[in-house]
This record gives structure tokens, sequence and C-alpha cells, in this order.
């Protein structure tokens, strides 16, 4: 297992070792050990996802009120998506800085992105299925989003799902309605890098 610390100050990339035959593929998904050595405390588990998504289909930027906020090891099953990890962390050293990972069936990476970190991931073929483990349960008062085309994020979204065939985006009316980060900047809505360093170093 090899893993690679992201462009987001926090956030990691995780490659597993496959071992394969004729019967099919073993790997470890996520382990421990590696994962605690690696981020510098375990992973404590309060909800698992799983959300399967048509091509073109545009999830996010989703983040979480921290404390507890929300961390997520995402990866992806079956297809593949883009996922993306954004730094809307006021204060961070890296504040507004995003990274993004093919997670697809042949690599089988997933994504580690810790409490206080925007996340979304965009669909590049037909029935993707990404299944992510959550440190907090869901809570709707504590979830917010950040419009995953506004220009100050910058993400350059791909225009050709896998098999090279033009994608038309897909947004969910609440994702599409979601403001700006400059505008959720305004209205308090974004994490404090402090909190987020305090509530996480205390994890360990």
């Amino acid at each position: 297992m090899d893993v690679r610390e992201l462009k987001v100050d926090g956030s990691w990339e995780v490659t597993p070792t496959q071992f394969g035959d004729e019967r099919g593929v073993f790997l470890e998904w996520f382990k421990d050990s590696t994962f605690a050595a690696a981020v510098g405390h375990p992973l404590n588990l309060a909800q698992a996802n799983c959300s399967v998504s048509a091509a073109g289909v545009l999830r996010g930027v989703h983040f979480a009120d921290v404390p507890p906020g929300q961390a997520k090891y995402v990866t992806c099953t079956r297809g593949a998506v883009l996922d993306v990890v954004v730094d809307i962390r006021c204060g961070s050293p890296t504040f507004g800085v995003r990274d993004s990972v093919l997670l697809d069936d042949a690599d089988r990476r997933a994504i580690y992105l810790p409490e206080g970190l925007g996340h979304a991931f965009l669909s590049l073929e037909d029935n993707s299925t990404v299944v992510y483990p959550c440190s907090t349960g869901y809570e709707p008062g504590r979830e917010h989003g950040i419009n995953p085309l506004d220009p100050e994020v910058g993400i350059d979204w791909p225009t050709t799902s896998r098999s090279g065939s033009t994608l038309e985006l897909i947004l969910s009316e609440k994702d599409t309605a979601a403001p700006s980060l400059a505008e959720a900047a305004e209205a308090g809505l974004l994490p404090q890098y402090d909190d987020v360093q305090r509530w996480i170093n205390a994890l360990g």
C-alpha cells in the first residue's frame, strides 16, 4: 500500500497493492496501522455511504461544520470518478487549493480527506459506485455546500467520459443553488483552520 499526501494539507491518496490470479483480485483497501502512521491518528467510523451515479453526475462541493466535521475515506468500487478535495478552511496556508484523484475499478485507489475540507466528485461512466466510510453521521443542519462550478474554486471538470463520449454535467437542485466560495465565506459558513486543527490534534 502506497500513501501519498495531496496538495491540500491533511488529505491523502492511498494506492493499494493488488494480488491477482485466474480467480480474480485481492487487495487491502484500508489498513489502520498504515493509515494512522501517515495521518497521525486512527480513523473512527460512524457511518458508511454508497453512491451510484450515471455518467456526468456531479456531486459536491460538500462539507460539514467543525467540530465535529466529517472525515471521509473514499473509493470507487465500480466505474470511475474524478474525486476532488478543496481547502475551504479560512486561515489555512493552502486555502483555495484543490487536488484531484482518479478513482476507478482498475487501480482501486482511495482518497482520505479530514474534517474541514470540501469534497466533490464527477462520475465518468454509468453506474459508477463510490463508497466512503465517514467519521460522523449525517446531520442535515450541519451540512453545507459550495457550487462546484464556481470559477473561484476553479475545478477543471472533464468534458468526456472514460469511454470518450461527451459528458453533460448533471447537478442536484441543491448543488446548483449552492453559494460561491466567496458567498459562503461572507455568510460565515466555512470552517476556521485553527478550529479544525484543534479538533484533529485531539484525535491523536
